[in-house]
C-alpha cells in the first residue's frame, strides 16, 4: 500500500508537470491508451473467452463515470495544490457509502450517519466556503470524487458476475474511447520527450493501481486504510520540492478528519461482515 500510493502520487506529479504544455484531456487519453497496451499480455494469456460478458452496457456506463472522474481530477491537478487535492480524495469512501445506501439499498445506521457528517465537515474545513480557497479546482475535485464513486458502485455490481481481468480490460478499452473524443478538441502532438513522460505516467499509474488492488486482496481493509493517508504526506513532499507548494494547516487538519471518518467506516464494514459470517457473533 505504501509503495502503491507512492507510485500513484508520482503519476499525479507527472500529470501536473505535463499539463504546462499538454491539455489534461489529452494526457488522460494517453494514460488510458498506454495502460491498455500494458495489459494486453494478460488478455493474450487468458484468451478471448475471458472477455465474455453479459453486462457490456454496465461496463460502458462504469467507464463513462470513470472518464468523468479522471478528466475532472486531471483538471483539478492544474488548478490546486497537490496536498489539498489528495486530502479531498479521502472523501471517496464516504461518498461510496452514501451511494451504496441510495442505489444499492444498504442500511444507513447511526454510525454511518455520524461518519458521513464528520467526513464532510472535514471537507468544509479544507474548502472553507466563502473564502478564496473555494476555487474552481476544488469544485473539479469534488465532481471527480462523486463521479469516481459512481464508477465504484457499478464495479461492485459487475464484480458479482465478472472477473477482475474482464472488468479492468473493458474499463480501459472504453476509457480510451471516451477520453479520445474530448482530447480531439485540444489535440497537440506530443514531443519525443513528452511521449517518454506519458509512457512513464501510464507505467507508474498502472503499477500503482495494481499494488493498491493487491494490498486490498492480501490484507483487511481496516489494516490498509491507515496507510492510504500516506498519499497526503507524499503529495505534500512532491508539491513542496517540485512545485514550491506549502500545505496549509487546514489541509492537514481537514484531511485528518476526513481520513479518520473514512477509516471508521471501513472498520465498521469489516466488523459487520465478520458478524454476518460468524453465527456465534450473531448470537452475541
Amino acid at each position: 500500500m505504501l509503495v502503491g500510493t507512492f507510485f500513484l502520487t508520482i503519476m499525479t506529479a507527472i500529470v501536473r508537470s505535463l499539463a504546462d504544455d499538454l491539455h489534461p484531456f489529452e494526457i488522460a487519453f494517453f494514460r488510458c491508451l498506454m495502460g491498455l497496451a500494458m495489459l494486453l499480455p494478460i488478455l493474450l494469456r487468458n484468451g478471448v473467452k475471458s472477455m465474455y460478458t453479459k453486462n457490456i452496457g454496465s461496463m460502458a456506463l462504469r467507464s463513462a463515470f470513470h472518464t468523468g472522474g479522471m478528466l475532472f481530477y486531471f483538471m483539478a491537478l492544474t488548478l490546486m495544490p497537490l496536498a489539498e487535492l489528495s486530502a479531498l480524495t479521502f472523501l471517496a469512501p464516504l461518498v461510496i457509502t452514501l451511494l451504496a445506501v441510495l442505489l444499492l439499498g444498504e442500511k444507513l445506521g447511526i454510525r454511518r450517519i455520524a461518519s458521513l457528517i464528520i467526513g464532510f465537515s472535514g471537507a468544509l474545513i479544507i474548502l472553507r466556503p466563502g473564502s478564496e480557497v473555494m476555487s474552481t479546482g476544488a469544485i473539479y475535485a469534488l465532481v471527480s470524487v462523486f463521479s469516481w464513486s459512481g464508477a465504484v458502485i457499478i464495479i461492485k455490481r459487475l464484480s458479482r458476475t465478472n472477473s477482475t481481468v474482464t472488468i479492468t480490460i473493458y474499463g480501459l478499452f472504453f476509457l480510451t474511447l471516451f477520453t479520445f473524443v474530448p482530447a480531439l478538441f485540444v489535440w497537440r502532438w506530443p514531443t519525443s520527450d513528452q511521449y517518454i513522460w506519458l509512457f512513464a505516467l501510464a507505467a507508474v499509474g498502472t503499477v500503482g493501481q495494481l499494488l493498491f488492488t493487491e494490498a486490498m486482496k492480501v490484507a483487511d481493509v481496516t489494516l490498509i486504510m491507515p496507510f492510504d493517508f500516506s498519499k497526503l504526506v507524499y503529495a505534500s513532499l512532491f508539491g513542496f520540492f517540485f512545485f514550491s507548494e506549502v500545505p496549509s494547516f487546514w489541509t492537514f487538519f481537514g484531511g485528518g478528519i476526513i481520513f479518520a471518518s473514512a477509516t471508521y467506516v471501513a472498520y465498521r464494514e469489516r466488523q459487520t461482515k465478520n458478524v454476518r459470517s460468524d453465527p456465534i457473533k450473531i448470537l452475541e
